[in-house]
């Protein structure tokens, strides 16, 4: 997906969060995000959504903590929400993709925020759709999507959630295997940590499942017990990755 593709689906899943969040009762926990409540959830993306925004309009060289802005934060609503995800795709779509930027993850433009916000949004809104007893509706290319930019940035995430740095091995090989879309991804442990790899050899394990049910393992939103996934090798392999690979 290309930078305008990620900002109007961006813009369909903003629109999908509002829209159930509008009738949802704010106190509900949210199974998949642990001692949140919808209100949490929701005041959560608003506050990224604006954070976001600013470090693109600014075009940051560096992190700029959210304390340091001066955005709207709250009351949390529907409208506020709508009202961020404006501003964040006016800001978005009136910049150049290709623009060098400070980033947390590997790549360092301004296309980074669009592919990132859009994931955000979207996995964010599959946890909402949860709490509320929705069964989500996924795109599986938005799915796809959303699992390369996990794999390409999770070793960047070290910093914020530090249990990534675990993730170290004997250079074992997981492969991580789509059955609806032609894509796979091999990781390579090794002693210094992960990495993505192009291999022929035979993975130690491998998961494979549809785009969505592969999402929902990897980004911990549902237990592989839970899910239609088939795991063809060391199964202590994907408990360890699915132990410590996570944005927290």
């Amino acid at each position: 997906m290309n930078h305008r593709e990620d900002c109007d689906a961006l813009e369909v899943e903003i629109d999908r969060f509002a829209t159930v969040f509008e009738g949802a009762n704010n106190a509900t926990m949210v199974p998949s995000c642990p001692e949140w409540s919808i209100h949490d959830l929701a005041e959560h993306l608003g506050h990224v959504h604006r954070w976001a925004e600013h470090i693109v309009r600014v075009r940051a060289t560096q992190r700029v903590p959210s304390a340091e802005m001066d955005f709207a934060r709250g009351p949390v609503s529907a409208a506020w929400i709508r009202s961020g995800g404006v501003s964040l795709l006016a800001t978005l779509r009136g910049a150049n993709p290709d623009e060098p930027m400070w980033a947390w993850g590997a790549d360092q433009h301004l296309r980074f925020w669009s592919r990132r916000q859009l994931h955000e949004t979207f996995v964010h809104r599959l946890d909402l759709e949860l709490a509320v007893g929705r069964t989500p509706v996924v795109d599986a290319l938005v799915a796809i999507d959303a699992i390369d930019e996990f794999l390409v940035n999770l070793e960047s995430a070290g910093d914020f959630s530090p249990q990534v740095r675990e993730i170290r091995g004997g250079n074992e090989l997981l492969r991580v295997a789509a059955t609806d879309v032609a894509v796979t991804w091999t990781i390579q442990l090794t002693e210094s940590g992960f990495r993505l790899v192009e291999s022929t050899q035979p993975p130690h394990v491998e998961l494979s499942g549809s785009a969505k049910d592969l999402l929902m393992v990897l980004f911990r939103r549902q237990a592989i017990v839970d899910a239609n996934v088939v795991v063809n090798g060391d199964r202590t392999l994907i408990d360890f990755w699915l132990a410590n690979s996570a944005f927290e």
